[in-house]
């Protein structure tokens, strides 16, 4: 799965991705970048 990382400005794999709902209950996914290991999360399956 690919992620926009904001520090690398491009997107990437997303490293140890996890099933997250959010506060509003749609479905997202979070992990961190491959790259540079900062924080990416993305909306959607």
């Amino acid at each position: 799965m690919e992620a926009y990382c904001v520090k690398c400005k491009a997107k990437r794999e997303v490293k140890d991705p996890k099933a997250v709902t959010m506060k509003n209950g749609k479905p997202a996914t979070s992990g961190t970048c491959s790259a540079c290991g900062t924080k990416v999360f993305k909306i959607g399956k």
